[in-house]
């Protein structure tokens, strides 16, 4: 059926239907904030779609989740939200599923792994909005300077930050595990270390022996020998890391896509290799999804679906991806920008994706155990911290917390 039918669009009538989306903004000022982004494809999409408006409000990453949930809390959700978890709202019924909303065409096009994360109990709840993965960066003026390569090992990555350290650098290797973003760098270090947050039942693992091996291993090679900065890793922040990093003041630590154009933009030369393990590189690297959301609240199920149909389109999604140096959600776009010159600074990112794991977004519990490891995880490495003591605690409370859902 043509998305317009007597002039009465998705209607049915002659009532003009309006569609609130909340959004996050991916941009770093007014600039590139995302509600210039959404403002764009919300006029497009209107102007072919007669009787429907779509109302986006953006929010910043620090207020998005918080606002969407006082707004479910006070029973009045938006429509759709662009936001970072989805398995609390499915397992209280709230969200339409994408079978509910989207085309056959636009479901089989998301990238495979990233539509399985969406999914509880095998309904797929979370349609994937956004993707990055993560390399490490180094500091390649202090790399030539010193005569080193980029490492390969965790070994060899301690060998460069001795050598970093000897000649001033300030933070050899950046250890971000303070509460804003601790859960992804120990997600990062889990996975190159053969661990990881979940055993292949599905359930936490987070005192695993390849975990407390890893956390060891940071604790006594890089952070009991001062090799990660004047700042305790518990109280440095990823934004604090990276700004330290473009600043010329960090010789190595691991980043996303966006940190490519912030030390570009400060004249930082750098490389990027893919995560060290313990005998190689890492076979395994951390993906992050961002998720969009559909709420049954105010019905709407058809025009949602056809307006999301339309943001999932090849060239919306290689707009976006391209604007805020994000890695597409799907195949189609993926293969563009996989073969494209002017996208050849994320193929680094893009090979990882195949090979990526996510967090465990699809278990309610998940909020809450990722809240908990961002308050915890640097005292695993603090001077008289117990790396296992503190993975003991962490599994004991993510045991419950999951237990209760």
């Amino acid at each position: 059926m043509t998305a317009v039918l007597g002039g009465c669009g998705l209607t049915g009538g002659g009532d003009e239907v309006t569609l609130k989306l909340v959004a996050a903004d991916y941009g770093d000022g007014r600039a590139n904030s995302s509600q210039k982004y959404w403002d764009r494809l919300a006029a497009a999409y209107e102007s072919k779609h007669e009787g429907v408006k779509v109302d986006v409000t953006v929010y910043s990453w620090n207020d998005v989740d918080k606002n969407v949930k006082k707004m479910v809390a006070a029973g009045d959700p938006p429509d759709m939200a662009q936001i970072g978890s989805y398995a609390d709202y499915a397992a209280k019924n709230l969200l339409y599923s994408a079978d509910d909303l989207l085309s056959i065409s636009t479901q089989a096009d998301f990238v495979s792994q990233l539509g399985r994360a969406g999914q509880v109990n095998g309904v797929q709840y979370g349609i994937p909005f956004a993707a990055s993965t993560r390399v490490l960066f180094y500091n390649k003026t202090l790399f030539a300077k010193a005569g080193l390569d980029a490492p390969t090992t965790w070994d060899e990555l301690a060998a460069d930050a001795e050598t970093l350290k000897a000649r001033g650098v300030k933070y050899p290797y950046a250890l971000p595990l303070g509460p804003e973003e601790a859960q992804a760098e120990t997600m990062q270090w889990l996975l190159s270390g053969g661990g990881g947050y979940t055993s292949e039942s599905g359930g936490y693992a987070l005192d695993s022996r390849e975990n407390a091996n890893t956390f060891t291993w940071l604790k006594s090679e890089l952070v009991d020998k001062g090799l990660t900065g004047p700042v305790a890793p518990g109280d440095l922040n990823r934004a604090a890391a990276f700004k330290a990093f473009t600043d010329g003041d960090v010789g190595m630590l691991n980043g996303h896509p966006s940190l490519m154009k912030m030390a570009d933009d400060k004249g930082v030369k750098f490389g990027m290799v893919p995560m060290p393990g313990q005998d190689g590189p890492s076979r395994e690297s951390m993906g992050v999804a961002d998720w969009m959301t559909a709420f049954k609240k105010n019905g709407h199920a058809e025009q949602i679906g056809d307006f999301l149909d339309f943001v999932y389109d090849e060239k919306n999604v290689l707009a976006f991806s391209r604007e805020y140096d994000l890695l597409p959600v799907t195949t189609s776009a993926s293969q563009v920008m996989s073969g494209a010159k002017q996208d050849a600074d994320l193929k680094p990112f893009l090979d990882e994706l195949p090979v990526s794991e996510l967090y465990p977004a699809g278990q309610t519990s998940w909020a809450e155990v990722s809240a908990d490891i961002k308050q915890r995880i640097g005292r695993a490495v603090a001077p008289n911290g117990s790396p296992s003591a503190v993975l003991d605690q962490l599994q004991a409370a993510a045991t419950t917390a999951q237990s209760a859902e």
